[in-house]
């Protein structure tokens, strides 16, 4: 039988070495390093003097919470309770709020600046799609499409 050591929460992500490069075995544990490069982009809340209410979770749980449910395509309303994440409206909820804020483009940003500092880019892979870049409107208009509405055919069973 395991020691009380063994229930205790560990506060670390676990981490598998593949190919030399560390890697979390639970992507969606946020790591002190990326932390620090988040927590600074998130908007602050600050409770209400009087009629505080509930204490607000975390906003590492939340932003884990979040990760979660992304890198795993459980919905919101299964997050379990067990991984400390809170529920999921509560992440939901947050990936909204900080949405609304601007947070993610940017974190885009800055891991983008840092990784072009540090020359990890590699161009010759990267790929543009319209979920990235905005078309600009004013472009060379092209020919007009051809309909292919429903159009009455001549009947082949009579004359």
């Amino acid at each position: 039988m395991k020691g009380p050591g063994f229930w205790r929460r560990r506060t670390s992500a676990s981490v598998v070495k593949l190919g030399g490069v560390p890697v979390a075995s639970q992507p969606w544990v946020v790591s002190d390093g990326l932390w620090e490069l988040v927590e600074p982009l998130l908007p602050r809340r600050e409770r209400r003097f009087r009629h505080p209410g509930r204490k607000r979770l975390p906003d590492r749980e939340a932003l884990q919470g979040i990760l979660y449910v992304l890198y795993t395509g459980t919905a919101w309303t299964h997050l379990p309770a067990e991984l400390g994440f809170g529920s999921g409206v509560t992440c939901w909820r947050r990936l909204d709020e900080w949405q609304q804020a601007g947070v993610w483009e940017q974190l885009h940003a800055v891991l983008l600046s840092r990784l072009r500092a540090a020359g990890k880019i590699e161009w010759e892979r990267a790929i543009a799609d319209s979920s990235q870049i905005q078309a600009k409107k004013g472009a060379p208009k092209q020919a007009r499409a051809r309909s292919i509405g429903a159009v009455r055919a001549p009947s082949t069973t009579s004359s």
